[in-house]
């Protein structure tokens, strides 16, 4: 694995001594894997490739330095920890719904010693009501829809910030759908970049959205609302 991660990690010009921390996170969730849900992918170079090395892309398509960033949806830590590990300067938020996971970060985090990370069990909808628009970046590798997923996050970012949304090379039709739901949420694709995950052959992509305008009061929805009307 460290292998695999110095090499990836100097293909995308970051800091290759970051690769044994890394790995020590790897290892830490590849063990609670054994009691917890947290990953389908268990074999040790596959993991370094497709979570850590996938998550780092990001730090080449945002500056994250002196930021204050969200982790929508992190389950297992994805991409904040990694990114945490590579960029120490910027202030972090790991959100998730369940619990159990967030426990298991905060430990993690005290662990390693990593600093500037808040851990936080909430559901995204019901934490925007204390922390509207406080984010500079908000990033998440969850699997719902942009338009769902962008009704959870874009509430959370400032005016002149970003969203950064991990997604897969085919979702043309799905980026598609939302752009009226981004438009009524404050936000504006900028970009759509596709990449290769680093040692593989695997093409993902990230959707960077800007925030533009405030997002109007009523969003984000309660999330019974966001997943039976989408916006479109």
């Amino acid at each position: 694995m460290i292998s695999i991660l110095t090499e990836g990690l100097a293909q995308l010009g970051l800091p290759a001594d970051a690769a044994p921390r890394l790995a020590d996170f790897a290892a830490a969730v590849l063990e609670k894997n054994k009691v917890m849900n947290l990953t389908a992918i268990t074999e040790p170079g596959d993991f370094a490739a497709l979570h850590l090395l996938d998550s780092a892309v990001l730090l080449n398509a945002a500056d994250f330095r002196g930021k204050n960033v969200v982790d929508v949806g992190t389950g297992a830590g994805f991409p904040g920890m990694p990114l945490r590990m590579l960029e120490p300067d910027f202030d972090l938020t790991l959100l998730d719904s369940l619990g159990k996971r967030i426990h298991f970060l905060q430990e993690v985090c005290d662990r390693m010693g990593l600093r500037r990370v808040e851990a936080v069990h909430a559901r995204a909808e019901e934490f925007a009501a204390d922390h509207r628009e406080a984010y500079d970046l908000a990033v998440s590798r969850a699997v719902a829809a942009l338009n769902v997923l962008c009704e959870l996050a874009l509430p959370l970012v400032k005016v002149g910030g970003q969203f950064l949304a991990m997604k897969s090379v085919d979702s043309d039709a799905e980026i598609d759908a939302a752009r009226g739901a981004i438009g009524q949420l404050g936000g504006r694709i900028r970009e759509i970049r596709d990449y290769t995950v680093p040692c593989t052959d695997v093409r993902h992509r990230v959707v960077v959205i800007d925030k533009i305008r405030p997002t109007p009061e009523q969003f984000p929805r309660p999330f019974a609302r966001i997943k039976k009307n989408p916006l479109k």
